[in-house]
Order: structure tokens, then C-alpha cells, then sequence
């Protein structure tokens, strides 16, 4: 089979290796679409895997169709399809037993250290890793990661219906955000200092700013019968947007972290005194829940899409195959290609 792996940090290539074969209760998947995640280029070409295991195929945000099992799985499972939960908990530490799996204290994890979705076959460790969708097509469940990221943010910023959000960050997350806001009957605005994101968001029908050359402020109140926003999603990492966020949601609001911080996010005497007089709410964001309660947030990502009331492949702007990967990914990283969203298919 084709695998797109990283044999050292800046060396990935396609490679021809053995199809593995399926023990115990892992199942093999035809992967169906794997997309590239932001952390994909760090991963690739500055840190390498976070397991130190060369070469190792990268790719977390994948879907597919089982087509073998092992001796302990159900055989039933063949011809399943669906998304993949592509965390690996090792369910006995403190954060496992309560469901907060994300959090795990020895976790493994398909794409960054163990073996991903860019390859044209993955084994998964157990029918667990399986979201099965019922007629969802494959690059939408290829989507389910991040839209359950995107679900997971507008959750901790406690966006509700009836109230108004901005979000920092109009790529496919924020967009995605912006889209779940939505649906809990929320009104979202988007916010970025990139035209084309800006003039993407617009065109697929949302409110969307360049605070570079719009008034932030002015803009909320205007959309918002002249009152702040009610909550806030910062999800681009800079220090900036994070006072931006404190200066445009109204007290007793809430915000909610997403971006990993970049540079220095020191906070200036204002904003932090503002925080204290506005009694901001401000909450981390750690990828999503797969946990039963309150909500399985990957079981519900996948119902909405079976539904037809959640949509994310519109998003797609680039689908090179594995061959074509190794490519794309250099050219992400210089800069001399510009997507929204790549999908290998």
C-alpha cells in the first residue's frame, strides 16, 4: 500500500509498504480521505513525531471503511464505515476513569505516535475508534476531528441560543465554529486580519471581518443592537486577539482559548484589570470530548452530518493523493500554496 510517512523531521515521503494485518480486537480500514491538520507542518518539518518513532505515517483527521478484523472483533464490522477517534487512551489514570480521555496521562495517537490515515490502509486498536455513520460521504467524515474540535469550543465558551459570538480566526475551525454557533441558535461573527479567509467566510454566507481594516467594536454593536458580544472564541494563538476578546464581550460573559499561543501573550495591566471588573469566564479548550456524558461530541458531529444539518466538505479546497502529498505539504509550509482545506484522497 501507499503511506505518506516522516522518516526524519523535513523528510516525508510516499512510501510502498506491507498492508498490516489485523489481531486481537483491532480492525483494518480502507482509509476513505485523511485531511492535513495545522499541526501536520510543525509535526513534519520542526519537531517531528511525538513519539520518536521513525518513519511513522502522519495524518489524524481521517474516515474509512472496515475490510478486516481481528480474531477478537466482531466480523459483523466489516464493510462499516465511518470517522476516526484517532486518541488512544490507556483508560486506568485519573482522567480516563471520569471520561476525560483527551486528558489522558499515558495516551497514544494515530498520525503524530502511532501510524495515521495518510496511507490507503490503518489499523485501528479497537471497534471504540469507529464513529460508524449510517450515509455520510468519506471526505465529510474526513472533517469530524476538527468539526468536533470547532463543537467543543463553541461549548466551553457557553454560546447559547439567543446570543452573539465572535470568533478570532476564519479558518476551516472557526468557520466551523461559526456553523455550530448556528445551529444552538447563536449568531457568530468571524474575525481575521486575512483578506481571503475574511472573503472565503463571507461567501459561504457568515459575518466576517479584517479587524486590520474595520472597527471591531464598532462592527459588534452594530450587528448586535449596540451591546458587546456575549462570548468569544479565541482561536488563533495570538496574544492580540486574546485582549481583543476581552475588550469586545460584555460583562459576566465568557471566553474560551482554542488557539495554541504564539509569541509572547503577556497580558497588559488593562486587560487584566478588565478581566477582574468585567468578571470575564475564561476557559481552556483541549480537542473535544468522546466521553458518553454530558455529550459524545464525535456521536453527535457524525449524526448531524447523516442528518445533513452539519456541512464541512464545502471547505475542501485542495485534494492531492499520496504521491502529490509530500509536495503539498512543503509548499503549505513556504507558503507558496494557499488552501483552506487540503483532503488526500
Amino acid at each position: 500500500m501507499k503511506a505518506v510517512r516522516l522518516h526524519s523531521i523535513g523528510d516525508i515521503r510516499c512510501d510502498e509498504i506491507d498492508i498490516p494485518v489485523p489481531h486481537g480486537e483491532e480492525l483494518l480500514i480502507k482509509v476513505g480521505a485523511c485531511g492535513v491538520c495545522g499541526s501536520d507542518l510543525p509535526r513534519t518539518f520542526e519537531h517531528g513525531t511525538s513519539s520518536g518513532i521513525y518513519p511513522l505515517t502522519i495524518g489524524h483527521e481521517f474516515a474509512g471503511e472496515v475490510v478486516a478484523v481481528g480474531e477478537k472483533a466482531d466480523s459483523s464490522l466489516i464493510g462499516a464505515k465511518g470517522a476516526v477517534f484517532p486518541l488512544i487512551p490507556c483508560r486506568k489514570c485519573d482522567p480516563c476513569t471520569v471520561g476525560k480521555y483527551v486528558m489522558c496521562e499515558k495516551y497514544d495517537y494515530l498520525g503524530s505516535r502511532s501510524d495515521g490515515g495518510f496511507a490507503e490502509y490503518c489499523l485501528l486498536p479497537s471497534e471504540w475508534h469507529l464513529i460508524r455513520a449510517k450515509s455520510a460521504p468519506m471526505e465529510l467524515l474526513a472533517m469530524t476531528e476538527p468539526a468536533c474540535v470547532a463543537q467543543h469550543a463553541v461549548r466551553r465558551a457557553k454560546i447559547t441560543a439567543g446570543q452573539f459570538a465572535v470568533i478570532f480566526g476564519a479558518g476551516p475551525i472557526g468557520i466551523m465554529a461559526a456553523r455550530w454557533a448556528r445551529i444552538f441558535g447563536a449568531e457568530p461573527l468571524l474575525v481575521d486580519i486575512v483578506a481571503e479567509k475574511v472573503e472565503f467566510a463571507k461567501s459561504k454566507g457568515l459575518n466576517a471581518i479584517n479587524s486590520r481594516e474595520e472597527d471591531l467594536i464598532a462592527a459588534i454593536k452594530s450587528l448586535n443592537n449596540g451591546r458587546l458580544a456575549d462570548a468569544a472564541i479565541e482561536g488563533t494563538g495570538s496574544g492580540k486577539a486574546l485582549i481583543s476578546c476581552v475588550e469586545c464581550v460584555r460583562g459576566g460573559g465568557c471566553i474560551a482559548l482554542l488557539g495554541n499561543p504564539m509569541g509572547n501573550s503577556e497580558l497588559p495591566l488593562k486587560i487584566h484589570s478588565t478581566i477582574l471588573r468585567k468578571e470575564l469566564e475564561i476557559n481552556g479548550v483541549w480537542n473535544s470530548s468522546r466521553a458518553p456524558y454530558p455529550v459524545d461530541e464525535w456521536a453527535y458531529t457524525v449524526k448531524m452530518m447523516d442528518e445533513g444539518r452539519f456541512e464541512a466538505a464545502d471547505l475542501i479546497t485542495d485534494r492531492p493523493t499520496h504521491e502529490e502529498l509530500p509536495q503539498v505539504l512543503k509548499e503549505l509550509k513556504d507558503g507558496t500554496r494557499r488552501s483552506v482545506k487540503v483532503m488526500c484522497i
